[in-house]
């Protein structure tokens, strides 16, 4: 939208009647949001909203500049249709990282999906560990990454867009896997393949052991690999196990594999999409709204 972008940040407040919810869909901060409504309140004299207790509601003034921001927008949108920027019109070039396990299971399919949909835009790929995808995005190689992992850096916005779960998985022979329940006593019998350090799988999985109280360094660790598909491989023909992506185990391999539960450990964790802060850019934006719509 190219309207006042103080008038977007309005809109999106009183939509969500959430200045944190208003900053997520902006991806903005919540002081940023907080400074435009203020300044939206000095300019016009008057106060747009009123707090009532934990939440927030329109004044009188904001209700009506409320109906005028939703008419400029849908004008808005309205003249970009009409001006050439229809989504049949999307051009430019999209540069897309992603860590291993999210470019080999997850995005592909969006991928071919918003080719499809938008065929001028031309999308460079780049793919490794987490710790790769937030250098090439910090460095300007990439525009937006995908990652796992709970790593932060405050120069980085991070937006959740999927849901996995890792699973404890070894061959359909494996002795170790063979039994009803699989209690944390039985981890340290087992052979492990671990994914290498950098890696935001191996982050999740250590985290979930240690709250878990399972002390990583007595499991017995065969070997380190750097993709998900090494580790299905090197599982496939050996009697180690490691906890794997549900994404991986694709509905012809469930005859290969067996994929056990662990009392009292359960790992899940969302995936997010990464961009720089502030405001991003058209493609950007495009791209981030497809693949949460699409996954």
């Amino acid at each position: 939208m190219i309207f006042d972008f103080r008038l977007q940040v309005f809109n999106a407040v009183a939509r969500r009647l959430s200045y944190t919810r208003a900053a997520e869909e902006l991806y903005i901060t919540q002081p940023a949001v907080t400074k435009h409504i203020k300044t939206l309140e000095e300019y016009y004299k008057t106060r747009l909203f009123e707090r009532r207790g934990n939440s927030i509601i329109l004044t009188d003034a904001g209700k009506t500049l409320y109906k005028y921001t939703t008419r400029m927008a849908q004008l808005q949108e309205e003249l970009e249709q009409n001006m050439g920027t229809a989504d049949n019109e999307w051009k430019g070039t999209l540069h897309v990282g992603a860590s291993t396990t999210i470019m080999q299971y997850v995005l592909p399919k969006i991928i071919a999906a918003f080719k499809i949909a938008y065929p001028d835009v031309v999308l460079k790929i780049d793919s490794g560990n987490t710790e790769h995808v937030e250098a090439a995005l910090l460095n300007g190689s990439i525009d937006i990454g995908f990652i796992e992992g709970f790593t932060r850096n405050r120069l980085i916005k991070y937006i959740p867009f999927a849901n996995d779960e890792l699973v404890l998985t070894g061959r359909k022979a494996n002795p170790a896997l063979n039994r009803k329940t699989t209690t944390i006593a039985d981890l340290y019998k087992m052979s492990w393949v671990m994914r290498e350090p950098g890696s935001g799988t191996l982050e999740v999985i250590m985290q979930a052991l240690k709250k878990a109280k399972v002390s990583s360094k007595d499991l017995m660790i065969d070997i380190q690999l750097d993709s998900t598909e090494a580790i299905k491989s090197y599982i496939l023909h050996s009697d180690s196990v490691s906890f794997i992506s549900r994404y991986a185990i694709t509905q012809h391999e469930e005859g290969l594999y067996n994929i056990a539960g662990v009392k009292g450990i359960n790992i899940t964790r969302p995936l997010y999409a990464i961009h720089p802060h502030g405001q991003p850019s058209r493609l950007v934006a495009l791209f981030l709204k497809f693949a949460k719509s699409h996954n």
